[in-house]
């Protein structure tokens, strides 16, 4: 039953996993706010500067990649959940996060500090 929504996709290091469509359409309207966030708002890209935005609690809201190494994920959520700051763990990785901002290079966390006219902080799906 599960398996007739599953659809084969491509990600962008070649190979292919299977998504259901469901996942797909929440990665699509996650993509698109984050479009919107890196056009009308304010963002800062990367581990350093994430993790500064976290410790001045200018962060509202942090995204991870999937493939972020597991000491700097638990780092990040742990100064997030200092700042009472909501974690978003991405479903793509690194390269999807960076091409989903818009950037050339690969993203594995980046923290939203003005979220302009998307409305990413409060429809965020929860996994």
């Amino acid at each position: 039953d599960d398996l007739e929504n599953l659809t084969p996709t491509r990600s962008s290091c070649g190979d292919t996993k299977m998504v259901s469509k469901k996942q797909k359409k929440a990665q699509e309207s996650i993509n698109s706010r984050l479009t919107l966030v890196m056009k009308s708002g304010k963002a800062t890209l990367g581990y350093k500067s994430t993790l500064k935005t976290l410790r001045n609690g200018k962060a509202l809201l942090v995204l991870i990649a999937n493939n972020c190494p597991p000491l700097r994920k638990s780092e990040i959520e742990y100064y997030a959940m200092l700042a009472k700051t909501g974690v978003h763990h991405y479903t793509g990785n690194n390269i999807d996060l960076g091409t989903a901002c818009g950037k050339l290079f690969r993203v594995s966390c980046l923290s939203v500090t003005e979220q302009g006219d998307s409305d990413i902080l409060v429809s965020m799906p929860e996994e």
